[in-house]
This record gives structure tokens, sequence and C-alpha cells, in this order.
């Protein structure tokens, strides 16, 4: 479960990126998280992942309390959370299979784990027939495809995508939109952050929408409440 009770956070600059943000996202829950550039989204996954703690308020994250959490425990934290990017991340001279299974080499996952996890995700995102191509021979589709199976291998109990269809065309956009749906039905929280307003509006799924700081809606209306066109 992720908990923000009127968390908010103050830079060093005099920049409030929080102002008192409350919400609930429960275990197994699909949501997506919208707003405009500067809003508070970022600061709110680096509260998540525990790059940053809360000047004042409580984050709760899978069982860690991150305004208090120890420095030892944050990988401990990040096993629980896969994290997908918009620019993918990848290793560019690992193959497809190397991608995925360095990550758990990375947590000292044994090699009879590895090979038992790897071709299960891959199968998963679609990619198990390309173990052996590198990133730059996937289309960027794939490429995406793979960040997901590195977020994913390790079998966290929460996803952010962060802008993971930012760089994809429409049709893959829904193609890795109907894959982050399908992890979310095997049991894994998601949390989708994202400008792609036909997205948000296909799919009936929970938005919150966070403007300057604040929480400014929440619930099953599959729009965006702010104008960014």
């Amino acid at each position: 479960m992720i908990e923000f009770t009127d968390v908010t956070k103050s830079y060093s600059v005099g920049t409030r990126a929080l102002k008192g943000v409350s919400m609930q996202i429960e275990d197994g829950e699909f949501v997506y998280l919208v707003g405009p550039s500067g809003s508070g989204k970022s600061t709110v996954i680096k509260m998540i992942t525990g790059e940053l703690k809360p000047t004042s308020g409580t984050v709760h994250v899978n069982g860690y309390s991150l305004e208090k959490i120890r420095k030892r425990e944050i990988p401990y934290l990040r096993r629980t959370v896969g994290t997908v990017f918009q620019d993918f991340r990848l290793i560019q001279n690992k193959t497809v299979y190397d991608n995925v299974a360095f990550v758990m080499r990375a947590i000292g996952a044994r090699e009879r784990e590895i090979r038992e996890r790897v071709p299960y995700v891959l199968n998963l995102v679609g990619l198990d027939t390309k173990t052996r191509r590198h990133p730059g021979e996937l289309s960027g589709g794939e490429q995406q495809r793979l960040a997901i199976a590195r977020a994913l291998v390790n079998n966290p109990s929460t996803i952010i995508a962060d802008e993971p269809t930012g760089n994809l065309d429409p049709a893959r956009s829904l193609e890795i939109m109907s894959l982050l749906m399908e992890i979310n039905n095997l049991g894994t929280t998601m949390l989708v952050v994202t400008h792609e307003k036909h997205l948000v509006e296909r799919f009936h799924k929970r938005v919150i929408s966070i403007d300057d700081g604040l929480i400014v809606s929440d619930g099953m209306d599959g729009y965006y409440r702010y104008e960014n066109q």
C-alpha cells in the first residue's frame, strides 16, 4: 500500500513542490497520476522510491515509513517497487536476456533462480523469441517491453511507470498500456504517470490529478481535470 498523509516538500531554493498531499493507493490498484509539468508528480515518485523524504507529513510504502527510513533499508524498499522510465535506461551492450538477468544479479539472486525467472518474464512481455538480441536491434515498443521486464523481474508488489508511452506512436502506446493492465491483473499495484489524455480516457481507471503541489481531483473520471493542451 502507498499512503501519503498531509505531505509537504520544500527544496533548499525555497520551492514548495508538495503542499499537503494526502492519498492512498491500495494493494492491487491501477492508478493514473496526471498533472502539468512542475505540478509535483516527480516529487511524488521520488518519495515513493525513497529518493526524497517529506519535509512534513508521513509517507508509507509497502510497509516502510519514508519519513524515517534508514539508508540501509532503502535497497529493500526498492525491491518492492519496480520503475519503468520513458527513456528505457537499457544496457546497450547486453542482450535482452542479460539486461533482465542483470537486475536479478544486482540483488544477489542465484543463477538457478535467474534461469527460471528471466524466460518467464520475457514470455510475459512478448520478448521470449528475442533473448539474444541487443536493445539497438529492437523497436521502440520492444525496448519499452524490455524495460517493463526489468522492472518486473524481481517480483515487486508495485510498479511505477513514468511516462511509459512518451516516446511511442499511438499503436505501440496502446500495446504498452494493455501490457501494464495485464500485469496489474496478476496482482501488481500499478501507478502510471502520463500526459497521454487519450489513454487515460480509454481505460476506466482511477485518476489522481495533481496541480501546483495539491491533489485537485481523485476518482474514476477517466479524463484530466486540468488544461494542458
